[in-house]
């Protein structure tokens, strides 16, 4: 009986802002590691998941979509974060949004990797309706680059995950297991702590939320069975504080509430957490400030 071979590597996920690729990771893993948001430009660190088969483990690495339309250091640090995951992985996704090819795309699409396997992930299916214009479109964006295969899934609604990890696994190197088969992501809870947070900015204040903005966790102890969490809400200027704190303090108040409960899940333990806002003028701009909260 011929033992079968187990492959482990490294997997990017790539494309441009808010094509899909924090959610498609984390039904890949089958646990939110990486936060999603219909604002563009959720993901500011390289977030890696874990799944693990019977024969194989995919270690993926969730980078920022490419930013061209915001300058200075913040969208600078961001953008060598892609380029700089891909080259330290052994098989890239490159996701596309069905029926949508642009020039930020092809913008990222100049950055893939000659000498790695890049397989072309059409994201959204459900924006595909006719079978032949999907198959049109695929053959437009195969024309530009050589892929070493295509899947179209709907992240959303886990789709066709299956096929996407088989076309894959061939790709990843024969190895055992670099991680333990129950664990689905390398950071901390302290940064899954921060993650959830500022995804609950980007959810609840919309195109409201200022760009420059970011969260730092000021403490995360264990009392007992309790997790006792504080987090500060980082903004460039004094009059975006009213912003993010809402009428009476019930947008913070609804932010905390509901970062409170899904940390509670994830972390399958009482949850104390106290968010405030406080205002760091010129962090985005401030490579200091960006090696203090791990941006660079």
């Amino acid at each position: 009986m011929t033992e079968i071979q187990y492959h482990c590597g490294f997997v990017a996920i790539v494309g441009r802002p808010n094509v899909g690729k924090s959610t498609l990771m984390n039904h890949l893993i089958g646990q939110k590691v990486s936060i999603t948001s219909k604002k563009a430009q959720t993901t500011r660190h390289r977030v890696t998941g874990i799944h693990t088969e019977n024969n194989a483990q995919f270690i993926f690495v969730d980078t920022p979509g490419f930013q061209t339309f915001h300058k200075g250091a913040l969208n600078e640090t961001l953008n060598k974060s892609v380029k700089d995951s891909l080259g330290n992985v052994d098989c890239v996704l490159f996701v596309l949004e069905a029926m949508r090819f642009t020039g930020a795309d092809r913008e990222v699409m100049a950055l893939l990797p000659k000498r790695k396997p890049v397989i072309l992930v059409v994201n959204k299916l459900d924006k595909a309706k006719d079978r032949d214009a999907l198959q049109a479109f695929i053959a437009e964006v195969q024309a530009e680059f050589a892929f070493a295969g295509v899947e179209v899934v709907s992240a959303k609604h886990g789709q066709r995950l299956s096929e996407l990890l088989e076309q894959v696994r061939p790709h990843l190197p024969e190895s055992m297991p670099l991680y333990p088969e129950d664990m689905v992501t390398d950071k901390s809870e302290r940064f899954l702590a921060a993650e959830i947070v500022r995804e609950k900015l980007f959810r609840y204040l919309g195109e409201e939320l200022p760009y420059e903005m970011n969260v730092e966790v000021e403490m995360f102890e264990m009392d007992g069975d309790l997790r006792r969490i504080h987090i500060g809400v980082l903004v460039d200027k004094e009059n975006q504080k009213p912003i993010v704190i809402g009428r009476g303090g019930e947008k913070l108040k609804k932010i905390s509430t509901e970062a409170r409960m899904d940390m509670e899940k994830l972390f399958d333990g009482k949850v104390f957490l106290q968010v405030w806002v406080k205002v760091k003028s010129g962090w985005a701009d401030d490579v200091r400030f960006l090696r203090e909260f791990g941006l660079d």
